[in-house]
């Protein structure tokens, strides 16, 4: 979207923020599951940011979440709408209210190429962390697992490229569909999501 230099700053930051929540995907999500380095997760909101992703779930139960320097974020986290879950149990619930098809990352071998999935269905994409992957407890509840094909000798990606990586195929696939062309949220929830952005 071109900035118009001829409105005031108030009204470029509400034209901008009604542009971005238009485009913003209620049905897609992703779950960062005990991811230790910062610089990661702020990675991962900049690009959820980026590609329209509207909400994160968290699943941390053996370390804390890191603190988010607002420079490496980016200011991301800030746009992008944060819930926490205590356990598996809660996050599989909220999940399944959302009726996500739920995609675990990983090398197993049942897993499947990334571009093999529909991803303009409601989709959950889980990510594990830096030395494990996605615990199994999380796979459990994952309808299926996916991966990166690669093409070179080293056979992982950081965690914060595969999630930018996982979210360019849904953008592509959801932009092909005409999916960000339509606002994904209904009248009433804009406006209050619009209300609560112009606070930030």
């Amino acid at each position: 979207m071109a900035r118009n230099p001829n409105l005031p700053p108030s009204e470029r930051r509400l034209t901008r923020i009604r542009y971005v929540l238009a485009r913003r995907q209620k049905d897609l999500t992703l779950v960062l599951s005990n991811i230790h380095d910062p610089h990661n997760v702020s990675a991962i909101y900049r690009s959820c940011d980026a590609f329209g992703v509207h909400k994160v779930h968290l699943h941390y139960t053996d370390t804390a979440f890191p603190t988010l320097g607002r420079k490496s974020s980016g200011s991301a986290r800030k746009w992008v709408e944060t819930v926490r879950h205590k356990d598996r149990d809660a996050l599989a619930a909220a999940l399944r209210e959302a009726g996500s098809y739920v995609i675990a990352t990983g090398f197993s071998e049942t897993a499947r190429p990334l571009t093999d999935f529909d991803f303009t269905k409601p989709t959950a994409i889980i990510f594990g962390n830096e030395h494990d992957g996605v615990e199994d407890e999380l796979k459990e509840i994952a309808h299926a697992e996916a991966y990166i094909p690669m093409m070179g000798m080293v056979q992982s990606l950081n965690v914060s490229v595969a999630a930018a990586v996982t979210l360019f195929e849904a953008w592509r696939q959801r932009n092909e569909a005409g999916m960000y062309d339509t606002p994904s949220f209904p009248p009433e929830e804009l406006a209050a999501l619009e209300a609560a952005w112009c606070k930030r």
